[in-house]
């Protein structure tokens, strides 16, 4: 019996596969140029050197990596027993050289006008306050308070909105920016036992003299400075020099104390007398509270012949003046310059 029509049983089963040969070892292995023949004395040595050289030159290069970073450390801090300073001191120095010769080009071209070059103020004839005073320097004008002045301007200063002394920081409409900021306060507080050059502010090299020597200039603050165990405090709005000095001499036998009354923005008397080229003193009581006060001494043209520092209320203070010639003068409070505070002193 079949399944399938016309083929027999034993034609059903499946086709028997033809002989096959084995297959050789040989395709099995890599051949005979793979195998090298047994290591000589010689190859043998060779990389063993070879592997003792590479030794070494890992050991060289961490200990030129060690000696490296060793030299780099002390180099960034300082070598010790201060052989050495350290880099970021040395930059912070030159930067800060940078800073005050740039400061002083600053200075020239928008404060010497009225600050005079030198900081001289009043006491040379400009409109504006000292600022070269030791004094001032050492308990006044620090960096946050002229921060605060240049930023806010003369208001800030003592109070007075028709201060002439403007807004110099862009923040608030300036021309000046925060670098410029900073620059000016460090030539403001530089000391003055180091020299620095006057620089071209466009071109940045040193100006040269009329002598073909180096222009330079020297700071204002005194380091060694201490105040004067009897001076007088420095006020909080200052304008003048004499109230951070040492106590002035004492007048002669005789002089005249001239008595007056701030209270209510108004002087008590709008009428005082003194003897001329003969020193006196105004004792000036402030009764207002938290509002600040002076007595400047002017002619009748404005010019100012004494500034006087203000003292805030409540307080009071003596200023000591050399003798007037005789004439008539204006005794006026700078910062309320109205008719309540502007009297005549008759010096005859």
């Amino acid at each position: 019996m079949t399944d399938q029509s016309g083929r027999e049983p034993e034609q059903r089963l499946p086709a028997r596969r033809p002989p096959s040969e084995a297959a050789p070892a040989a395709r099995f292995s890599a051949p005979e140029s793979a195998h090298p023949p047994q290591l000589s004395p010689e190859r043998a040595a060779k990389i063993v050197s070879q592997s003792a050289s590479a030794r070494w030159v890992g050991f060289l290069v961490v200990c030129v990596t060690i000696l490296f970073m060793t030299i780099y450390y002390f180099y960034e801090v300082g070598a010790p027993l201060g052989l050495s300073e350290p880099r970021l001191d040395a930059q912070a120095e030159v930067q800060q050289v940078t800073a005050i010769e740039r400061g002083y080009n600053l200075y020239q071209a928008n404060c010497a006008r009225c600050h005079g070059p030198q900081g001289e103020g009043t006491g040379g004839g400009y409109i504006g306050p000292v600022l070269n005073d030791q004094m001032k320097l050492f308990d006044h004008l620090n960096a946050r308070y002229l921060t605060n002045v240049l930023t806010a301007g003369g208001r800030y200063v003592c109070g007075s909105a028709s201060s002439l002394m403007p807004i110099w920081a862009d923040t608030n409409g300036g021309p000046m920016n925060y670098r410029q900021i900073e620059e000016l306060i460090a030539f403001i507080r530089a000391p003055s036992t180091q020299e620095y050059i006057i620089r071209n502010p466009e071109l940045n090299e040193p100006v040269i003299g009329d002598d073909g020597k180096v222009k330079t200039f020297r700071g204002w603050v005194d380091p060694a400075f201490k105040p004067d165990p009897a001076a007088t405090a420095v006020p909080a709005c200052w304008s003048g020099t004499a109230g951070g000095g040492p106590t002035p001499s004492p007048l002669p036998s005789g002089a005249v104390t001239l008595e007056l009354v701030a209270e209510n923005i108004a002087f008590d008397t709008l009428e005082l007398e003194v003897a001329a080229n003969t020193p006196f003193q105004i004792h000036l009581v402030n009764n207002d509270e938290g509002t600040p006060h002076d007595v400047d001494i002017r002619l009748a043209d404005a010019t100012v012949v004494v500034d006087n520092p203000t003292i805030n209320g409540i307080s009071e203070t003596t200023y000591v003046m050399d003798g007037l010639d005789a004439g008539t003068y204006t005794f006026i409070c700078s910062v309320h310059p109205i008719p309540g505070m502007t009297g005549i002193l008759t010096v005859k």
